[in-house]
């Protein structure tokens, strides 16, 4: 039985934050990331487009042998992972698995809210395709009573320039938490739609009440994805665990490294490839 690493994709850094807390939960496993940097962001992108892109990613990680490939992505897992998962993954990987990072995250808010209602802070693509609200009417067994979404264009760009600490990122943090609780004043959780947003998570504390219970998509990806392993053993049998990760970015790998060793906290060494 060939073994295999877990695929980890992300249109940018983001879904690093991700593979980070994946290192954590799942010690001694083998991870391969691939970044489509050269192509980022996929937020503004159309449906089609984000599809097409993240299909090209998840054969590439499909033909390096992964039998499990994970979408850190919520513009790709909003808008490709349903396609991937019906109309393409029979063809070209009937036994390997494809998830995302939404319906993880929707299954915790409804376990952890007191009220059902829960905010979702995300790019623009991740606000107007809707996926959060459909995806929490669909799997919180009715316990979401509301759903207000705000999105934040300008926290990715702070973010990825490194002006994490500044005015600026302070200023444009407080605006949009003003913003969503202005929608619901009785709002209890909030999901970090976007796997950049951990980084602020500092700035974001400071501008929320302290009972709204925040919601860091790589821990409960992570924690989620323990479980789902302890369930599919025959999956998990496949994976390699050689306490091994490799990086690969469409990206030149001097520019990827530089970047990614921000969201990782030590550094990295990357490899190019084409899609």
């Amino acid at each position: 039985m060939m073994k295999g690493p877990i695929g980890v994709f992300d249109s940018g850094y983001g879904g690093l934050t991700v593979l980070k807390e994946l290192i954590k939960a799942l010690p001694g496993y083998d991870f391969l990331y691939l970044g489509d940097n050269a192509r980022t962001p996929y937020g503004t992108r159309s449906f089609n487009v984000v599809y097409q892109y993240s299909l090209q990613a998840v054969k590439y990680l499909l033909n390096q042998h992964c039998p499990l490939v994970i979408l850190a992505c919520n513009t790709a897992s909003a808008k490709a992972l349903k396609n991937i998962q019906v109309l393409d993954l029979p063809h070209i990987g009937p036994d390997r698995r494809v998830l995302g990072v939404i319906r993880p995250s929707v299954e915790k808010a409804a376990e952890i809210t007191r009220n059902g209602q829960v905010g979702v802070l995300g790019t623009v693509g991740t606000v107007v395709s809707e996926s959060y609200p459909i995806e929490l009417e669909k799997w919180s067994g009715g316990r979401i009573v509301s759903t207000v979404q705000e999105a934040c264009p300008m926290w990715v760009p702070i973010v990825e320039n490194n002006e994490i600490g500044s005015e600026g990122a302070d200023f444009f943090i407080k605006k949009n938490i003003d913003n969503i609780l202005s929608k619901d004043r009785e709002l209890d959780t909030l999901i970090l739609g976007c796997t950049h947003y951990p980084l602020l998570i500092e700035v974001i504390r400071k501008h929320l009440p302290p009972h709204i219970e925040i919601l860091e998509q790589g821990r409960i990806v992570s924690e989620k994805l323990v479980d789902y392993l302890k369930k599919k053993s025959d999956l998990a049998q496949r994976l390699s665990r050689n306490g091994e990760t490799l990086f690969r970015t469409t990206e030149y790998p001097d520019v990827f490294e530089s970047k990614a060793a921000l969201f990782m906290g030590h550094p990295v060494k990357a490899e190019n490839v084409h899609l």
